[in-house]
């Protein structure tokens, strides 16, 4: 099996709502921000060939599904699906994916599923072979959002994913299509059903989604405006580092712009930080 990282379309966000407990000058110096005060932030794919015999995607960014004047809200300011082309540019075009993760169904996570934006073009999905994983409270969230989080889900996606006949719910460690190949563990902080995917077991890699979207969330008290209960949050990463740190699990970023894997290191005091740092895989093995 190989590892590789496939950017998708960057993102200009609020540093706020990204570090939403944490001090301004301090959050400034882990991402500096733009004269707007947003930070840069990838929407990153983690790409694993030869799992289970398979080409399998953990998740596919935000894409460019949204029509212009929500690109431009949201900060997506690259036109092109970028995730199309750097899936290409690996040998596995989209159309060759056998199987999608997707943690939970925000739209910065699941919108690059569709087709770019076109005037009076119902929203399509792309991946015309692959089976789409999504954890059951996940998908149940997306069907029924809370006001608080509605504006983060693509309405139209659960249908379409339910509609393609290739949806397939995962429930507890393992999946129908994955087997034991990689095991899954949920969280609750961020969204209800936060589905976590750990490959190769002890020594392996964890998808870590948004419960640590890059390198300044390791630290523990740094939470997320978009965070639902970010105490519970808090607790769910500290067991989770506890976990990786004892097995050599590493950690791989979907959002951290300058990083896409590292390993994690238990600090005296119980913090915690990133350590071994790459910005890019290109054929890890495992």
């Amino acid at each position: 099996m190989q590892l590789y990282s496939v950017e998708g379309n960057l993102q200009r966000l609020d540093g706020g709502s990204m570090f939403g407990n944490a001090p301004r000058p301090l959050s400034q110096q882990w991402l500096p921000p733009d004269d707007q005060h947003r930070v840069l932030l990838s929407c990153r794919g983690l790409l694993a060939t030869g799992l289970n015999g398979l080409n399998v995607l953990f998740e596919t960014g935000i894409g460019t599904f949204l029509e212009p004047r929500l690109r431009e809200r949201y900060g997506v300011f690259q036109p092109e699906h970028v995730l199309l082309g750097s899936l290409a540019a690996r040998g596995v075009p989209h159309e060759a994916v056998d199987a999608v993760v997707l943690s939970h169904l925000h739209f910065d996570h699941a919108g690059g599923l569709l087709a770019p934006w076109q005037e009076g073009r119902a929203p399509e999905l792309l991946f015309p072979r692959a089976r789409f994983l999504v954890g059951e409270r996940a998908f149940e969230r997306a069907l029924h959002p809370h006001a608080r989080d509605h504006a983060s889900f693509i309405p139209e996606l659960p249908a379409l994913l339910e509609a393609s006949g290739r949806l397939e719910i995962v429930r507890g460690e393992c999946s129908a299509t994955l087997g034991d190949a990689v095991r899954f563990t949920y969280s609750e902080g961020h969204t209800p059903g936060l589905m976590l995917a750990e490959i190769g077991g002890a020594g392996g890699v964890a998808f870590c989604g948004d419960l640590i979207p890059g390198r300044p969330w390791v630290h523990l008290p740094v939470t997320m405006g978009f965070d639902r209960f970010p105490e519970q949050l808090v607790d769910e990463k500290r067991a989770f580092l506890e976990d990786k740190v004892e097995r050599g699990v590493r950690l791989f970023f979907t959002h951290d712009s300058g990083c896409a894997l590292a390993s994690v290191q238990r600090l005296p005091g119980g913090r915690y930080r990133a350590v071994n740092e790459i910005a890019t895989l290109d054929g890890l093995p495992l």
